[in-house]
């Protein structure tokens, strides 16, 4: 895994190179991982998906726009044929860019039902900029729902908060103090 921990210091090497050994999918726990924009987020997701797999385990990864889309698609399924949905079985369930847009009372309470089925039975990794407080405007507003959804993802969790510059802006950055 390549990872700029000298740009990125809030981000303690020892931590990822622990959950790189994934015990946290073995015990089936949640990562969450919290930032700004460009702080590595995604990449950090990636290599430990990729860690995972070469652990032995299944893995799958949405961007939370196109799960909402298959959880409302495959809403009105069967239980046998909804538990064998990739997002419902894998070990490891990497939910990327749970962000940008607040979700319907509808998207949420789909939302809801995933976390709940998954909860004990596999590992959920979320990347976010948005801080726990900020969940239930995510959430449709439902501050209910939201404790709810966070209750199960955070009792067994490992939490990353990172904190720093836009690694894709760095070059920017530079240019710009440059010409000044």
């Amino acid at each position: 895994m390549s990872f700029d921990f000298a740009f990125q210091p809030s981000v303690e090497r020892s931590r990822v190179e622990t959950l790189a050994t994934c015990a946290w999918v073995r015990a089936k726990e949640t990562l969450l991982i919290q930032g700004p924009p460009g702080v590595g987020k995604t990449h950090l997701s990636v290599a430990l998906g990729v860690k995972a797999i070469e652990n032995g385990f299944s893995v799958t990864f949405y961007r939370l726009e196109e799960l909402l889309a298959a959880l409302r698609a495959d809403a009105e399924l069967p239980p046998a044929r909804l538990r064998r949905r990739k997002y419902l079985n894998v070990a490891l369930l990497v939910i990327d860019e749970m962000d940008f847009e607040p979700m319907t009372r509808t998207k949420a309470s789909l939302f809801f039902r995933l976390v709940s089925y998954r909860y004990g039975r596999g590992s959920v990794l979320i990347t976010t900029n948005k801080g726990i407080k900020d969940w239930p405007e995510l959430l449709a507003g439902h501050a209910v729902l939201a404790t709810a959804i966070l209750d199960r993802c955070l009792h067994h969790s490992h939490v990353l908060n990172i904190k720093g510059r836009s690694y894709r802006l760095r070059d920017l950055e530079q240019a710009i103090s440059l010409r000044q």
